[in-house]
């Protein structure tokens, strides 16, 4: 697999320097991408650059993940408009062991072939290297008149700037530069990818690389991704959509997937799936021909969901899916876990009752119009139970003298009151 062409048609490839896809035709090479350890779980906007890598070492080549220890002490200026939160050393060791944990179910770091990928923490060159030894050995290679052409640097300091940047800050891309040297040093590393926003950081470092060793090292970068809205990738009005199932449950990972727009699919799909080309294209027919059947988006939240979860979660998020979205019984209901019944029913009118009623049995007319607010008086629940209007869990209730008891309560504490066909709410026990 030629990795540059590979990269090319998934529309993966923003800027790439000269000479990099000869590099990669000549022999096998070793590349890093660096990721951010604030966080000890990567979210979907990783998912690009961990994308690359994968396809890196698909083409043979050899992928190294850096986590930023030292750099995440510092923040990146990229593109930002101020300074982030710095890490101590305990969360930065434990950010680490979680990021290696999602990675090894794209890369493979166990086996014993040439190309296996390798994880490094630029914290263990980083730690001991002392002010003079930095100034000396790194600063004096680099001026302050490239350092301030770079566009990160140029944002924070020009007419846009609000509070400045701190030297901290601003010698941050010569400690990233300073990680490519030691890779190329330490592990024969030549190329350096990342996402757009980083390319001055990359570039600083080859020209480390050529001041210092007088070798050529080299650089790729991505596209930012962004919807077809122009509003950035990944993020909900929640916040971020995570890689670890505690943060963001299988089902609403799913789910982001399956709802995005039909151009947004047709170009993530391409991106953050392994299919090839005459799949993607294939796909791509099915939805011009039925835009309605939405084969693209489904097929993308299957890839996506499988590969950061595994297949029983994807189908436990399809089911999932059909309570709300189409046929179910109280069976498949009762199978949810209490996150994903959360995340299913996110927003549904929610009552509270003590718990210990359900022991003798409350009967469902008190229940929904005295003990709650679910229905405003007694006489509508009849009449909606008399017009076979009324579910409990999904199951049909028929019998207006109906007592619900403890064994009724989905994961011994919920339950799902659906009145008409898309009128739910839910019922506590606390």
């Amino acid at each position: 697999m030629n990795f540059v062409e590979e990269l090319t048609w998934r529309g993966m490839i923003h800027d790439i320097m000269p000479g990099t896809e000869e590099q990669l035709q000549k022999e096998m090479t070793s590349a890093y991408i660096g990721i951010d350890p604030t966080a000890d779980s990567l979210h979907i906007g990783h998912l690009v650059s961990v994308m690359m890598l994968k396809h890196f070492q698909i083409a043979g080549h050899k992928p190294f993940a850096l986590v930023g220890g030292a750099t995440g002490m510092i923040g990146d200026p990229s593109m930002k408009s101020s300074e982030r939160n710095l890490l101590d050393e305990k969360t930065l060791h434990h950010n680490e062991k979680c990021l290696k944990k999602q990675l090894s179910k794209f890369l493979d770091f166990d086996s014993d072939a040439a190309n296996a990928a390798e994880l490094v923490n630029n914290y263990d060159w980083m730690k001991n290297f002392s002010f003079l030894d930095f100034i000396r050995d790194i600063g004096k290679h680099i001026t302050v008149n490239y350092m301030m052409a770079k566009d990160s640097v140029k944002k924070r300091l020009g007419e846009e700037a609000k509070t400045g940047m701190s030297f901290t800050e601003f010698s941050y891309q010569l400690v990233q530069g300073t990680d490519f040297l030691h890779l190329f040093r330490e592990k024969n590393c030549k190329l350096q990818m990342g996402g757009s926003d980083q390319w001055g950081n990359i570039i600083t470092g080859t020209e480390l690389i050529r001041r210092k060793e007088s070798s050529e090292a080299f650089a790729l970068t991505c596209p930012l991704i962004t919807k077809a809205d122009g509003s950035k990738f990944g993020k909900t009005e929640s916040g971020n959509i995570w890689l670890d199932p505690k943060l963001t449950t299988p089902y609403k990972f799913y789910q982001f997937w399956l709802n995005v727009s039909d151009v947004d699919a047709e170009k993530y799909i391409k991106i953050f799936t392994l299919l090839s080309r005459v799949e993607v294209d294939e796909l791509v027919k099915e939805q011009e021909a039925a835009p309605h059947l939405r084969s693209l988006q489904k097929r993308l939240a299957k890839e996506v969901t499988c590969m950061v979860h595994d297949e029983e979660e994807y189908n436990k998020a399809v089911e999932a899916s059909q309570i709300l979205f189409g046929k179910s019984t109280s069976e498949s209901l009762a199978k949810l876990d209490k996150e994903t019944f959360l995340s299913v029913f996110e927003g549904v009118p929610t009552y509270e009752i003590d718990r210990a009623k359900f022991d003798t049995g409350v009967p469902i007319i008190e229940l929904l119009a005295a003990e709650t607010a679910t229905f405003p008086n007694k006489s509508e629940v009849r009449r909606t139970i008399k017009g076979n209007g009324l579910s409990l869990n999904k199951a049909r209730i028929t019998d207006q003298e109906y007592s619900v008891t403890a064994p009724d309560l989905i994961n011994e504490t919920y339950l799902l009151i659906q009145k008409g066909k898309k009128n739910y709410y839910i019922i506590e026990a606390v």
